[in-house]
């Protein structure tokens, strides 16, 4: 896969408004793997794109309610089927982490990518997410070299209590030793 001007050129685009400058535009040392379904463990529909952009409707699902005027985002989506989808610039600060903490670091979305993979964490993710998101790891370890296989987390252990994704049927041995 090729990253030209931070972006991933097998990806479709599809920009969020929710982004802002780095502190240290140079400083991408961490890759962190998310999960989303919306609602949860639905899959389909366009939904995350629409969260990512902030035009989740909030009538078109009860659970969608609990969502009105959240702004976050995140770098990259692996839908399930393995369509790519890229919502900002990997240069830029997506909102993905919140409040996080890393190695001594805080504020993790100053210094990681985030990618998040369309499903829950208790069903089992496809193996074209795994195909995909090993490539996509790949390609993101050679532009930016700060990211290593040692600074490969889930969001869950840069949110300790806060977060749990993406869950126990992510196959990290699996993923890792593909790498």
């Amino acid at each position: 896969m090729q990253i030209f001007e931070h972006w991933l050129q097998e990806a479709e685009t599809c920009p969020s408004p929710h982004y802002n400058t780095r502190p240290d535009p140079e400083d991408i040392s961490l890759l962190v793997i998310h999960n989303i379904a919306l609602p949860p463990k639905t899959y389909g529909g366009g939904w995350i794109e629409k969260f990512f952009q902030g035009q989740l409707p909030p009538t078109e699902h009860p659970y969608f309610e609990s969502l009105a005027g959240v702004r976050v985002s995140a770098h990259l989506l692996i839908e399930r089927t393995g369509r790519l989808i890229q919502f900002v610039a990997f240069n830029q600060r997506a909102w993905h982490a919140g409040q996080s903490y890393f190695q001594g670091r805080e504020n993790c979305n100053d210094f990681s990518i985030g990618i998040e993979m369309e499903g829950s964490d208790d069903q089992p993710y496809t193996q074209v997410q795994y195909q995909q998101l090993i490539k996509v790891t790949r390609s993101l370890m050679h532009v930016y070299p700060g990211i290593t296989q040692e600074r490969i987390c889930s969001h869950a252990s840069l949110a300790h209590g806060r977060k749990t994704d993406p869950g126990p049927a992510f196959d990290w041995q699996s993923y890792l030793a593909e790498l």
